[in-house]
């Protein structure tokens, strides 16, 4: 990681803070908090250090991935190998999907189920060792029941002792964030997502203990255990598909409900183009029209939409699919400016990390990315990413590399 001056100004033709765009401007930076943006043109002092991208390039805060696994390896035995790789194995894969990430401008992710907490020892190892890596949001094994989804993970756990238990290791263990299987999924043998694993009552149970502990929440979600996640009260609902045993249902009631709630929708739209082998699981591919018609109606609702990718889950999803899954929700009928707020400002907010991450205010985190382009206009320029900075240190600057 790149040492610099602790007084840093970053200056380009075009400034997002998260929000809205600020037009020609530099982003200040000392000792790796921002301390404001000025678009006075002003000089900075003699002392300080300057990186000056030029008119063509926009500033924005670092993409943030709310739903990831870096323990899976995007390949198609990627369930099948996180059961079978040691520690070590596993360890070397997350570093590199990590590396992966960083590169695409993904400053932040929020892994939402590993093997064993292996997120949490490799988020000490980056941390010690100084190594460049967004920074990991950790839920350690998704809570889920005996033989349910994901369980190969080890996050088994049923009847309020077992729950308060696992809930007590996350928070003891360091996890910002508890994952409950509150339905099946496509890629565990004998699990389906329009099966309810956990009620009501389970639900309303972690959330307390969670919330006791300081832990925000995450459900992953699919059909009629949505409904049971709204009123337990969850932070956030991954995927949101409406899977039913015939298809994908459409309730708009239901929808308008979401969006009137506090709850982030996750949306797992997105992947990277894809050749015949990269298609996802037959029971997703089937109903993918219909899974991306109801996240346009959340959108179009006003619900509190982030993006969370599934990376890692498959071929189709590496750790750095985020852009393309920014490009999808443009395509669903997202302006940019409000698609890039989803991936910056709000996925902080889901995330728990309101004022520290996401936006270029007073005080965050110097987590920040260089466009060439301007992405608010033309999605796609996202993927022209020319510099990384985490913390205020350039992690990545891709103009050295020319």
């Amino acid at each position: 990681m790149t040492r610099i001056s602790p007084r840093l100004a970053i200056r380009a033709g075009n400034i997002f803070d998260g929000e809205r765009a600020r037009g020609p401007g530099m982003v200040v930076i000392h000792d790796g908090r921002i301390t404001g943006i000025d678009t006075s043109r002003a000089q900075p002092p003699a002392d300080w250090h300057i990186h000056d991208f030029g008119d063509g390039v926009t500033v924005m805060p670092g993409l943030i991935d709310c739903h990831v696994h870096l323990g899976l390896d995007a390949s198609p035995q990627a369930i099948a190998n996180v059961t079978t790789d040691d520690d070590e194995t596993l360890l070397g894969h997350m570093m590199a999907a990590a590396t992966t990430a960083l590169r695409a401008g993904i400053t932040t992710v929020r892994d939402l189920g590993d093997r064993r907490f292996l997120s949490l020892r490799l988020r000490d190892h980056l941390t010690h060792n100084c190594i460049p890596a967004p920074a990991i949001v950790a839920a350690g094994p998704p809570i889920t029941t005996h033989g349910g989804h994901l369980a190969v993970m080890g996050g088994e756990a049923e009847g309020p002792d077992q729950l308060k238990a696992a809930v007590d290791e996350r928070a003891s263990r360091g996890c910002e964030v508890v994952k409950v299987m509150a339905s099946g999924g496509v890629t565990t043998p004998g699990s389906r997502p329009h099966d309810t694993q956990y009620g009501p009552k389970d639900l309303r149970l972690i959330v307390e203990q969670a919330r006791e502990r300081g832990l925000s929440t995450a459900a992953h979600v699919h059909a009629v255990s949505i409904v049971d996640a709204l009123e337990a009260g969850l932070d956030s609902l991954e995927h949101v598909t409406f899977f039913t045993a015939e298809g994908v249902a459409t309730d708009q009631r239901l929808i308008e409900r979401i969006a009137r709630s506090e709850a982030f929708v996750s949306l797992t739209i997105g992947s990277v183009p894809q050749a015949d082998k990269l298609l996802p699981p037959a029971a997703i591919a089937q109903r993918m029209e219909q899974i991306q018609a109801n996240a346009a109606r959340l959108c179009n609702a006003g619900a509190k939409v982030v993006l969370g990718t599934d990376a890692g889950l498959s071929p189709g999803k590496p750790h750095d699919v985020l852009p393309y899954s920014l490009q999808a929700l443009v395509d669903l009928g997202m302006p940019p400016v409000r698609a890039l707020h989803a991936v910056t400002a709000v996925a902080a907010d889901a995330c728990n990390l309101h004022g520290r991450k996401g936006r270029l205010i007073q005080g965050a985190d110097a987590d920040l990315i260089a466009i060439t382009g301007d992405p608010l206009t033309d999605i796609s320029t996202i993927h022209n990413v020319t510099a990384v900075y985490r913390d205020g240190h350039p992690v990545i600057d891709r103009r050295l590399t020319a």
